[in-house]
C-alpha cells in the first residue's frame, strides 16, 4: 500500500488554508467571538489570527466590535452567502410553495435573501390584477426598511445586527418612515421576535405593507424569508397574511433540510 506523503497532505498555502478555516468557523458560530477562542477551537497562533483576521476586515469579510472584543462576519461574507443562495435550488424550491401562497393570499409574493444591508429579490409571483412592485428579481432594497429583511434581521444574533447597522449612517431611506438609529432598529427587531413575523407598512412604497417570515437552516440561521405584499387600504390586516406566510417559510425550510421557525406566535 502506497503512502502518500506528508508534503502532498499539507496545505501548499498555509495563510489560505487558515483564512478559509477562520471563516468557516464563523459562520458556524451564533454570533460574534474573541480571537482567542478562533486561535484555541482552529490550533492556530494568536499572532496569526489577529493577522489573518486584520486583512479580513480589510476586506469587509469580517467585522470587529472593540467594546466586546469579538470578531463576527463582515458584509462581504453575507454578499458571498447571498451569492449562494441565489443559485438555482433555492429558487427551483422556493417557486411552487410561493406561486400556492399567492393563490391563498390573492397577493403577490416573494422570496428575497441577505445581500450585504440589503435583500435581493430571488423570486416574485404576482397575483392577478395586481400591479408591478418594486421588489422583482434582481432588485435590491435596504433590508432595515423590508418586512423580509427584518424577518432575517431578528434572527440574526443581536451583535451581528449592530456590526450591519453601526451608526445613523448605515440607514437609507425610502419613503421618510422607518428606523433611522441602531437603537430604533434593535426596537422594531424585538417586535418581530416576539410575533414571530414582521411587518412594513409604507417603508418601501407608500400605500403598500408587507407582512414576512424567515426561512431558517438546520442551526438556525436565516438563509431567506418570504413575504406577501398588499395594499395597507384594503380590508384585511397584516395577521390575516401572517398566517399565510408562517407555514409557507417553515414549509420552504423543510424542504431544504432546515429547521422550522421557533418564534412564531401564530
Amino acid at each position: 500500500m502506497s503512502v502518500i506523503p506528508d508534503s502532498e497532505t499539507r496545505p501548499q498555502v498555509p495563510a489560505a488554508d487558515q483564512t478559509l478555516r477562520i471563516l468557516s468557523y464563523l459562520a458556524r458560530q451564533r454570533g460574534p467571538v474573541p480571537a482567542r477562542t478562533i486561535a484555541t477551537a482552529l490550533g492556530i497562533p494568536r499572532s496569526t489570527v489577529y493577522h489573518l483576521l486584520a486583512a479580513l476586515q480589510e476586506h469587509q469579510f469580517v467585522v470587529h466590535l472593540p467594546e466586546d472584543r469579538r470578531w463576527g462576519l463582515g458584509i462581504a461574507a453575507f454578499e458571498l452567502a447571498g451569492g449562494y443562495s441565489r443559485q438555482e435550488p433555492l429558487a427551483r424550491l422556493g417557486r411552487p410553495v410561493l406561486a400556492d401562497l399567492v393563490d391563498r393570499a390573492g397577493e403577490s409574493a416573494h422570496l428575497a435573501v441577505m445581500h450585504g444591508r440589503d435583500v435581493l429579490y430571488i423570486v416574485e409571483e404576482r397575483a392577478p390584477r395586481r400591479p408591478a412592485l418594486v421588489t422583482d428579481v434582481g432588485v435590491r432594497l435596504p433590508s432595515h426598511l423590508t418586512a423580509t429583511g427584518r424577518a432575517m434581521l431578528a434572527a440574526l444574533p443581536r451583535e451581528q445586527v449592530r456590526a450591519l447597522f453601526p451608526d445613523a449612517a448605515a440607514f437609507a431611506d425610502r419613503t421618510g418612515r422607518g428606523p433611522r438609529r441602531p437603537g430604533e432598529l434593535r426596537e422594531t427587531l424585538r417586535g418581530v421576535r416576539e410575533r414571530g413575523w414582521a411587518s412594513e407598512d409604507g417603508e418601501v412604497t407608500l400605500g403598500l405593507g408587507s407582512v414576512g417570515v424567515a426561512v431558517l437552516d438546520h442551526v438556525g440561521w436565516p438563509i431567506a424569508a418570504i413575504a406577501v405584499t398588499f395594499p395597507t387600504d384594503g380590508a384585511r390586516e397584516a395577521g390575516d397574511f401572517a398566517e399565510l406566510v408562517a407555514p409557507v417559510a417553515a414549509e420552504l425550510g423543510r424542504r431544504i433540510g432546515g429547521a422550522r421557525p421557533t418564534t412564531s406566535k401564530l
